[in-house]
């Protein structure tokens, strides 16, 4: 031995993105569980879960966040941090947040901008097949009647 120690393979990630990951799966999956018991908690989705890196706090960040849900959450969260600790294997459970997820709303912000701009269409010839002859539609046994072994 030369006295260096071994170190054990490095992992694909960093561990907060996989306790990212493993909050996210815990939490949804309990959601979808309470939202037999609550119905308030129906049709919600968890985008994704940041957690800060001393697992102390954690945010979930939902696809929306009605009002009413948000209350629902709020009532739950021991029960979701229950789930987190049974499951997970941490030193700490971190104590939860909920909020909307932005990227969710910026999305939704920008389909609404793209409806509603008008689209810019490349059309030369006018009848938007690019080919440059300005008729509308094919003729009768044209390209299609010669691809089919007639002639």
């Amino acid at each position: 031995m030369d006295g260096s120690r071994r170190r054990a393979p490095q992992r694909p990630y960093p561990r907060v993105a996989r306790v990212n990951a493993l909050l996210q799966e815990i939490v949804g999956e309990e959601i979808e569980r309470l939202s037999d018991v609550d119905e308030r908690l129906r049709l919600l989705t968890v985008t994704a879960v940041e957690c800060d890196p001393s697992l102390r706090q954690a945010v979930v960040l939902l696809s929306s966040l009605p009002a009413a849900a948000g209350e629902a959450l709020e009532e739950h969260r021991r029960a979701l941090q229950r789930a987190i600790a049974d499951e997970a294997r941490l030193k700490r459970t971190p104590t939860l947040g909920f909020v909307a997820d932005p990227a969710v709303r910026a999305g939704a912000a920008v389909e609404e901008a793209l409806r509603r701009a008008k689209p810019i269409v490349d059309r030369p010839d006018g009848d938007g097949d690019g080919d440059g002859d300005g008729d509308e539609r094919e003729p009768a046994g044209g390209a299609g009647a010669r691809e089919s072994g007639e002639g």
